[in-house]
């Protein structure tokens, strides 16, 4: 630690947390990009199709709550480096399915997406975890909007690129490519990432700033060899805030796996684009979304710093980015490209505004188990990657076309606003309450004591 210098190690650590978010998502789009060309190589229909797209989800939402109590038990460098390993390896191995019979291509390509899903789950909780260490309070709604805007620039600096890689050399390559680079990073991540008190770059002040104004510096301290208590689910799921905070992020994350997986297969197939402009095209809703992504945070900080209640900073960006998600319903009363576009990269936009549940998180999880409450809240959110998905399949299975589609999920949109204005309520950190004989052990000081078994 440096004794005078005058440090801001933290944005060094927030742009990491931008990288691998970025690479996070930008694996996750690979099926999409890859998605047209592989459903005519393997000759699937679209419910299929949609089933694959849901083998991510199903892993992800199980291994929420097991991956934030990683996090708890053994701390966020090395659960998040091992995640970042094996979700690249798994997303390298899918580009060697095509070589396989039909049936067993199928089976795989589901396995491995199943893998995928599993080994990401650990990582908005650790996004959420170092940003609840590393930021004082004031700046977690930026910090937080910033890590979560990567999935929108995710789209923009690689949707191109990935569309390019299918349209030149096919789609498996686009695996390849996309799990060699994270293998790569989950390297870079262990050469910088540290907590803040063992961080050989950080300054007195910088860790006094952080620690007096709200950041969570002990978080990944030794606590012996306990983990984090599952008894304290039970009090984070009678908390009303939180329910309605998880309600709302499973409906935004609709909107999210919309654009994940079926937006660039409704680019070509509803409005009959190339594979290569279907990519370029989504990366321009994903620009307007990074955007918006930032700016609903930095906007929420603002409102904080005026003197406005942390719930009504909070609420005001995502109620507003959320009734402006739902434009997209007005793409199916447009034949225009570039309306089609301008629709869709409104409601992105709104998106990207209204997505400031981590920041929910990061400002009402208690220190003790947070991991385990940022995996609860994912857990919530990410059942919509595997409903999601499927819905959307079925819809244009029996409708023939993506209109229905296109109004479920700005339904989603409208569903998340009313959760947020009438279920949520004032937004505040969560107290836990020790167990009944944790309580009985009140040490002369009032302070609880340990419960030893």
């Amino acid at each position: 630690m440096q004794a005078t210098k005058k440090t801001h190690v933290r944005y060094l650590i927030l742009f990491m947390l931008f990288l691998v978010t970025t690479i996070n998502y930008a694996d996750r789009a690979t099926i999409a990009i890859a998605g047209s060309s592989l459903q005519k190589d393997l000759g699937i229909d679209a419910v299929t199709l949609g089933y694959i797209f849901s083998a991510f989800g199903w892993a992800y939402v199980a291994g929420q709550i097991p991956g934030g109590w990683l996090l708890d038990r053994f701390g966020s460098k090395n659960v998040y480096a091992f995640s970042i390993f094996t979700w690249s390896l798994f997303t390298l191995l899918q580009g060697f399915v095509g070589g396989l019979p039909v049936a067993w291509a199928i089976v795989t390509l589901f396995t491995l997406r199943f893998l995928v899903g599993f080994a990401e789950a650990p990582s908005f909780p650790g996004n959420a975890r170092i940003v609840a260490a590393w930021f004082p309070t004031a700046e977690r709604g930026t910090a937080s909007a910033i890590f979560n805007s990567a999935q929108y620039f995710a789209t923009a600096l690689f949707a191109p690129i990935m569309g390019w890689i299918v349209f030149s050399f096919g789609w498996e390559h686009v695996f390849v490519v996309m799990g060699g680079l994270g293998i790569l990073f989950s390297f870079v991540w262990m050469k910088t990432i540290y907590n803040p008190k063992q961080h050989p770059r950080i300054s007195q002040s910088e860790l006094e700033h952080i620690e007096q104004n709200g950041g969570l510096v002990d978080m990944d301290q030794k606590r012996g060899n306990d983990g984090p208590k599952w008894g304290y689910i039970k009090q984070l799921l009678t908390s009303r805030m939180l329910l309605g905070v998880y309600l709302g992020q499973y409906c935004i994350n609709a909107i999210t796996y919309f654009f994940l997986t079926w937006f660039p297969v409704y680019l070509v197939q509803e409005r009959g684009m190339t594979i290569l402009k279907a990519g370029i095209i989504a990366s321009l809703p994903a620009i307007c979304g990074f955007i918006g992504g930032v700016l609903g945070g930095v906007l929420s900080d603002w409102l904080l710093r005026r003197g406005n209640s942390l719930t009504f900073s909070r609420k005001l960006p995502i109620v507003c980015g959320l009734l402006l998600s739902t434009t997209m319903v007005f793409c199916n009363y447009v034949d225009a490209e570039w309306m089609v576009v301008g629709f869709m990269t409104l409601a992105f936009f709104g998106k990207g505004i209204g997505a400031l549940g981590w920041a929910v998180v990061a400002d009402t999880s208690p220190k003790q188990i947070a991991g385990l409450s940022g995996g609860l809240f994912n857990t919530f959110g990410n059942i919509a990657s595997i409903t999601t998905p499927i819905v959307i399949g079925y819809i244009i299975s029996a409708t023939g076309s993506f209109k229905w589609a296109l109004v479920y999920v700005g339904a989603n949109a409208l569903v998340a606003v009313f959760s947020y204005l009438v279920i949520v309520g004032p937004i505040k950190r969560i107290e836990l309450h020790e167990t009944p004989k944790a309580e009985a052990d009140v040490t002369a000081n009032g302070d609880l004591a340990s419960a030893r078994h």
